[in-house]
């Protein structure tokens, strides 16, 4: 992929505009790094780590029936690790602080991440897959009714007529 320098100022941008920010990184879903700012740790190791759990994140939402992978959020002792995807085949890894304002980490890489997308062939990629068809919609069992009520009667207190 040749757009580095594209997407290495997306990520110098977010660094400006979060504060608490101390790293930013984007991988391609195989935990190939394309871009980073990441200091003080190998982007390598980062970019395969987000991988894998990019992998096990895909496989819980895919379980529970949540649908496709979106974004992450690992918080530790000391600070957050987010991973946002950023297309169908890259992902957007932030590392900030524990003072970060979550919800601002969060709509600022979720902007980024849109684009990020297109510089790494998101759309093109994208067009090129089947679509994929919704989950069907949970099955719920009818709702026990209460002694003595009968269905159409108004009556608060149960009892019949």
């Amino acid at each position: 992929m040749t757009a580095a320098p594209e997407v290495l100022a997306e990520l110098q941008g977010l660094r400006a505009r979060v504060p608490h920010l101390t790293g930013a990184m984007v991988a391609s879903t195989d935990g190939l790094v394309i871009a980073h700012l990441v200091a003080g740790m190998e982007p390598d190791g980062v970019a395969a780590l987000t991988a894998a759990a990019l992998g096990v994140g895909a496989r819980l939402t895919d379980a529970v029936g949540h649908g496709g992978f979106r974004e992450l959020l690992v918080s530790g002792e000391h600070g957050y690790v987010a991973t946002y995807a950023a297309g169908p085949s890259c992902v957007l890894t932030l590392l900030a602080t524990a003072d970060a304002n979550v919800g601002r980490l969060n709509l600022e890489a979720r902007r980024a991440g849109a684009r990020i997308a297109p510089l790494t062939g998101g759309p093109a990629d994208r067009r090129e897959r089947a679509p994929v068809p919704p989950p069907p919609p949970p099955s719920r069992a009818p709702l026990p009714s209460r002694p003595g009520h009968r269905p159409g009667n108004n009556n608060d207190n149960g009892a019949s007529s």
